[in-house]
């Protein structure tokens, strides 16, 4: 909404009828609606079906208005499935509780349930009994466009695989990227952990997926991307087809950031009737020769808000939880997963956690059935219990291999603790870093300060290089990723330069909002000569964009990463009031650490994030505040609460968008908000 984003910009409601007023004042030759989403193509629908566009005479372009409803009509699709032959699961479709019954009768329970015209699986979830059915049919229908939900058999524990596919005018086609999901079929895409490229899918079933790919999107009719998803059953090879996403998606952006593929671009190009043969492509010479390559490994991870809601149950279904999801690149799975952790921002900086050793054998086990927010670091304590990769992959059906790669994980760390930090050997600490785990990890197992391990690190020579992603479709364009394996292929230039942190995922509290400004400031220091350096690690976000900064390094948020790069870069300083909480959280430590905060210092960030400082602050100026004190205990909580009486507000120092902050009534509820506060604020 940038008033220098387009030539005309509206800030009107996304209603047909506004929409209507814009397009009668304006008289466009074109509407392009699969960049905008699911609100993107159902206002499309609308539009035709009411025969505004006709009446204007404003041509559908990207998408035809027949593909938009054979993409999210679930009865329509089933029947172009059908028409080419292709697999579905079976289902059918239902408009009212008592049809839906009558299906899952046939089909037998559990069932699937999917509303037609909806994003994020929204109104939809896994049925395992008839009361279950109607609770979640009554929301599915009342999300549905049309009122509709599809109740299909269950795929439960098969694969899930997604495939992103471009064509153009002249039906010449393209696979941007294969992405496998970790989780298993029962779990929505968008909070599955997944990797590109497929690490454990033989090539032939990938050929398999891109013929059928090829052979829908030519049904369909899109220009542009496609998202497309599979479930395969490991034990019979049965392959179907699950849905496809006529438009750009959430994996579309993943898929362009994790193979330099600007698929919203080059989707632009394709509906304005520019075709793939002459749009440049760096490797082969023009875009129709596009393959998938590179030597690295991508995974995606995640973001929940669980803590947000007490009352919330932590259960990951077939309606997206994910608040937000990060990005890493690595040499392999192992590097760029433990990166993904770090990158999450949860204060994990890496895969084991303490207090799961807690947890009995049955706990563990119980826990571990149930697809969470948690259960990829409950299979990481379990391993270390010496459960084996059969039992784990029949209590979460996650890929063996990747089991296997999280044991050796598990195994390398239990052998390392046997050394006292002291006497560990340089080549195991070289080793470790090679394997992706964290100066910070690895201070924490040791019980010593986080500096302690860079110094020993960097005696042994063991700093990280970097590598680039080149991006397609342009000329000499690339962004960058470290590696702790292999050489440094990076060059730095001698201009002026000032480094951007950007503001991690997306959470409550802390989104768009905080990249917008990152995006202005690498533009402001365009234009003021400086090279702009962007560091992020959000897929989702313009920051991450190639061109929005002129080098991107798509990197965690943390002291480690950020001090590798601007060791590197060697910026005349690093901007940290733009990214939200997530800077300002490691601004100071980074100080401490020899690097330059430009505008706003972490003395100033901890005068107003530092409650106690603050509060002093406000009396030093003789300004009126709530009776307040700090505690860094419970019983100072205890006794600060009873000198002020209840009920109180409490909230932690540090933290965005009211994290951690809560009413409490009495002494009974502080005792329980303190032992959860402990865990959020950084003091």
């Amino acid at each position: 909404t940038d008033p220098d984003m387009a030539d005309k910009t509206y800030i009107e409601p996304l209603t047909p009828q506004s929409l209507e007023k814009i397009i009668k004042k304006e008289k466009p030759d074109g509407l392009l609606p699969n960049l905008g989403g699911q609100t993107g193509l159902n206002l499309a629908a609308s539009l035709y079906k009411s025969g505004v566009l006709e009446k204007y005479g404003v041509e559908l372009i990207g998408v035809r208005a027949d593909a938009i409803e054979r993409g999210e009509d679930r009865i329509t699709f089933k029947e172009t499935m059908d028409k080419l032959g292709i697999s579905v699961p079976k289902s059918a479709p239902c408009h009212s509780v008592e049809e839906a019954e009558e299906i899952a009768k046939r089909l037998k329970y559990p069932v699937v349930l999917r509303p037609a015209y909806t994003l994020g699986g929204t109104g939809g979830g896994i049925a395992y009994n008839v009361e279950e059915l109607r609770t979640i049919v009554n929301r599915g229908l009342a999300a549905s466009l049309i009122h509709q939900v599809l109740v299909e058999e269950s795929v439960l524990g098969w694969e899930e695989l997604e495939l992103e596919v471009v064509r153009d005018e002249k039906n010449q086609k393209i696979t941007v990227c294969f992405i496998e999901n970790v989780d298993p079929m029962g779990v929505h895409t968008g909070d599955s952990f997944c990797v590109a490229p497929m690490l454990t899918v033989p090539r032939s079933l990938q050929n398999r997926m891109q013929e059928l790919s090829y052979r829908i999107v030519d049904a369909i009719g899109v220009v542009g991307g496609t998202n497309i998803q599979f479930a395969h059953n490991l034990e019979d090879d049965r392959l179907v087809v699950i849905e496809i996403n006529p438009r750009t998606s959430r994996s579309s952006a993943l898929a362009s950031k994790a193979t330099g593929f600007p698929i919203a671009r080059i989707s632009t190009k394709l509906a304005a009737g520019v075709t793939m043969d002459e749009i440049p492509y760096w490797k082969e010479g023009t875009l129709e020769k596009y393959e998938p390559s590179g030597d690295y490994v991508v995974v995606k991870f995640a973001r929940w808000a669980f803590e947000k809601f007490p009352q919330a149950q932590d259960i990951l279904g077939t309606q997206m939880k994910a608040v937000g999801e990060v990005m890493s690149i690595g040499k392999t799975f192992k590097e760029a997963f433990q990166k993904a952790i770090r990158s999450l921002e949860i204060k994990r900086y890496g895969l084991g956690v303490k207090e799961f050793r807690a947890l009995s054998p049955e706990q563990l086990k119980k826990n571990l059935s149930i697809p969470s927010s948690e259960r990829i670091f409950l299979m990481y304590e379990a391993l270390r219990r010496g459960s084996s990769i059969e039992e784990l992959y029949q209590l979460t059906h996650i890929g063996k291999w990747f089991i296997k790669e999280m044991k050796e994980l598990v195994e390398f760390e239990e052998e390392i603790l046997g050394y006292p930090w002291n006497r560990l050997p340089g080549e195991k600490l070289i080793k470790a870093k090679e394997l992706g785990f964290s100066d910070r990890y690895l201070a924490e197992l040791f019980n010593i300060k986080e500096r302690e391990v860079r110094q020993k690190r960097i005696s042994l020579g063991k700093q990280a290089g970097f590598d680039a992603v080149p991006v397609s479709g342009v000329e000499n364009a690339s962004y960058y990723y470290s590696t702790y394996i292999g050489e440094d292929k990076v060059g730095v230039s001698k201009k002026k330069k000032v480094m951007i942190l950007g503001g991690g995922p997306n959470r409550i509290g802390q989104g768009i909002e905080f990249d917008y400004t990152c995006v202005h400031a690498a533009f402001a220091l365009r234009d003021e000569d400086y090279e702009s350096i962007m560091v992020n690690c959000n897929p989702e976000t313009v920051s991450t964009d190639y061109d929005t900064s002129d080098k991107l390094y798509f990197e965690p948020l943390t002291v480690e990463d950020v001090l590798t790069i601007y060791e590197k870069e060697k910026p005349e300083g690093v901007i940290v009031q733009f990214g939200g909480q997530t800077p300002l959280n490691i601004a100071r430590e980074l100080q401490d650490n020899g690097v330059n905060i430009l505008g706003t210092t972490p003395e100033s960030i901890r005068f107003a994030e530092d409650r106690e400082r603050f509060r002093e602050k406000v009396i030093s100026l003789n300004m009126l505040q709530p009776e307040s004190g700090t505690a860094r205990s419970l019983e100072e909580a205890v006794e600060i609460a009873n000198g002020i009486d209840y009920p109180l507000i409490v909230r932690p120092s540090f933290v965005l968008g009211g994290r951690g902050m809560e009413i409490v009534y009495d002494e009974e509820m502080l005792r329980k908000y303190a032992r959860e506060a402990i865990k959020i604020s950084p003091e």
